[in-house]
């Protein structure tokens, strides 16, 4: 049974989020808010977790985690920046955007692109997100919460209690975060490329 965390959506409450923090700490799965959507989340080192993630979503190995960062600084750990791309991102984040580009070797090689050696990064606008991702230290491996089946994601996180009590850890509600997934930029040519269209303005790329 997940454990059921009721947080305030811009002030969130430290205790709760300390122990929203001390659960992945300890390598659990959970659901949580971000500015476009609920998200599922893990600890970047859990390789079950990552299986856990794939298996509640019916995903293959080949489905990319987005590394869901607090800041810009942590960002640049995980991938190369040119100028173009480095000034672009900055001005964009944080938002509801996810970025594709080449990894560093800080990004484990079993979550980047096989071949390309890319992999998708964001820092969300979302309070609730950035206290955990801020206490956490580290990024959050992360996929969006849209189940096999439906058309649209849960957008509460009572619902979310109710239909994956029994497969996930905890989840954070912080009321409605809408339904729209981040806008996708490919970066690994060099040159941003729009992929999808979603919460963020894409027309600034």
């Amino acid at each position: 049974m997940a454990r059921y965390f009721d947080v305030h959506p811009t002030d969130p409450q430290p205790r709760a989020i300390s122990q929203v923090v001390a659960m992945l700490r300890d390598d659990a799965v959970i659901a949580y808010p971000t500015d476009s959507m609920y998200a599922l989340g893990t600890r970047l080192g859990n390789h079950d977790g990552a299986d856990r993630i794939r298996r509640i979503r019916h995903l293959d190995d080949r489905h990319h985690f987005t590394l869901v960062c607090s800041d810009f600084a942590q960002l640049g750990q995980l991938v190369h920046l040119d100028n173009s791309a480095f000034r672009a991102i900055k001005s964009a984040t944080p938002g509801p955007y996810t970025f594709i580009l080449l990894a560093t070797p800080e990004v484990p090689r079993r979550l980047a692109h096989a071949k390309k050696r890319s992999v998708g990064v964001r820092i969300p606008d979302d309070p609730v997100a950035l206290a955990i991702l801020r206490e956490l230290g580290e990024p959050l491996l992360s996929s969006s919460l849209l189940m096999p089946g439906h058309d649209w994601p849960m957008t509460e996180g009572w619902q979310i209690k109710e239909e994956l009590d029994d497969v996930l850890d905890a989840v954070v509600d912080a009321g409605d975060r809408g339904s729209e997934p981040t806008t996708v930029v490919d970066w690994t040519s060099g040159a941003p490329e729009v992929v999808r269209e979603g919460a963020g303005d894409a027309s600034r790329f």
